[in-house]
């Protein structure tokens, strides 16, 4: 090992990973191990932590609630930015690391301790998401990751290890799955989902039904926003975690959310993760819906680029850096105006839009009607497509010159 190290602030989850790396620690570094655990949302996983954590060697475990700051913060920003990765991907793990580094660092400070550790693996993105907080926030603090330094290579390895120390676990040689839950979503991943091929067994499932057994009636539901912000539910008003918790429910018992996903990690290989984030999914409907209604074309079509970039630095771990803060700014901007209310119908794992309506709304009936026209006269479109097609058009003549004059087309695009 390293330098040696008086006091370790450890991200602690009560997981398999955590629960064998605090004795390690200990063993390894001879360290005073302080167990963190950031309550946002994984509900009965944080039962009888702070006893786990003290009998398996940590001098004190500092449970926090950080499920406000948690969808204030970390969600919100993320939804009005419109950010996915990959085209599927809700981040709901990305945005919850640097959360969860955060006040470790915090606490670390308070504490006095001269390092950070975390359960991390040396193949994930989460090592990156939390070590690149840590060096943000205070890069004197020396970072210890476990999974990168001791000869354990397996989730098995990590089993025989804590049966050998009698450090009470959950997983098991036939549960093997690794999970990650918060308020926003369920992550699942390893087991029978490394082979692509597989589908998911459905008792892996714990937020949402599988659409063959959602009711067969339609739901309606109706999400108001506040300058891109959900603010009530079927004209309810709710403060930000209970307004999520609400929306996982409703959309869990008709199926949506669910998630399976081959992605590709920062580290440089594709992992294979199936989530589930039903009512992450439907603000997100909801906020695209609210959007098109509001916001112009321009800035629509702009702010779909610069969501995806959003995407990756959060899913990077890269949230306290200058690009974000000015992305967020950006959104900022564009939100003013996306105020209003969207109706959806859920059925059977299905999201449908079923109306939307809001005071900023850019939609003119008597624009968009086919009846008669008052306001826009269409022979002026003749005068807009010559101007529009003119460079098409100069290609085109030059095309034809060359024919004549040498029998070939010029154009790259010349057939």
């Amino acid at each position: 090992m390293s330098a040696k190290v008086r006091k370790v602030v450890l991200a602690y989850s009560g997981g398999l990973d955590t629960s064998i790396i605090i004795p390690w620690l200990k063993e390894n570094y001879g360290a005073e191990v302080i167990a963190f655990a950031a309550n946002i949302g994984q509900g009965e996983e944080l039962a009888g932590l702070e006893e786990k954590a003290i009998k398996t060697g940590a001098s004190k475990c500092v449970i926090e609630d950080l499920r406000e700051e948690f969808v204030r913060e970390f969600v919100f920003p993320t939804l009005r930015a419109g950010a996915v990765y990959e085209r599927k991907y809700l981040l709901g793990t990305s945005f919850a690391r640097p959360l969860i580094a955060r006040r470790q660092v915090e606490i670390a400070e308070q504490e006095g301790a001269d390092a950070v550790a975390h359960g991390c693996t040396g193949k994930g993105n989460d090592q990156v998401r939390f070590e690149l907080t840590y060096k943000a926030l205070n890069p004197k603090l020396k970072i210890i990751a476990p999974w990168r330094e001791w000869n354990i290579r397996s989730r098995e390895d990590e089993i025989d290890y804590a049966h050998a120390r009698k450090i009470p676990i959950t997983a098991t040689r036939e549960k093997i799955y690794s999970e990650d839950r918060n308020l926003w979503h369920l992550s699942h991943e390893g087991g029978i989902l490394e082979n692509p091929w597989n589908e998911p067994g459905e008792e892996m499932f714990v937020l949402s039904v599988a659409p063959e057994r959602a009711p067969d009636t339609p739901r309606y539901l109706e999400i108001e926003l506040d300058k891109g912000i959900p603010v009530t539910v079927d004209g309810k008003p709710l403060g930000p975690v209970e307004l999520v918790e609400t929306l996982n429910r409703i959309g869990g018992v008709h199926g949506v959310g669910r998630v399976d996903l081959v992605e590709n990690r920062l580290v440089g290989i594709k992992s294979r993760g199936v989530y589930e984030t039903p009512g992450g999914s439907l603000l997100l409907a909801a906020h695209r819906e609210l959007e098109s209604l509001t916001l112009d074309r321009a800035t629509l079509h702009y702010k779909d680029i610069l969501a995806g970039k959003y995407a990756e630095l959060v899913y990077n771990g890269q949230w306290f850096s200058p690009l974000r803060e000015a992305l967020d700014a950006f959104v900022d901007s564009t939100q003013t105006c996306v105020s209003g209310t969207v109706r959806l119908k859920l059925y059977k794992g299905n999201i449908i839009v079923a109306g939307r309506k809001s005071p900023y709304s850019l939609y003119r009936e008597d624009l968009a009607t086919f009846s008669a026209d008052e306001i826009y006269n269409q022979k002026d479109a003749e005068g807009f497509i010559n101007l529009f097609g003119l460079p098409s058009k100069v290609e085109a003549l030059l095309d034809l010159a060359a024919v004549r004059k040498t029998g070939y087309r010029q154009r790259k695009h010349a057939r």
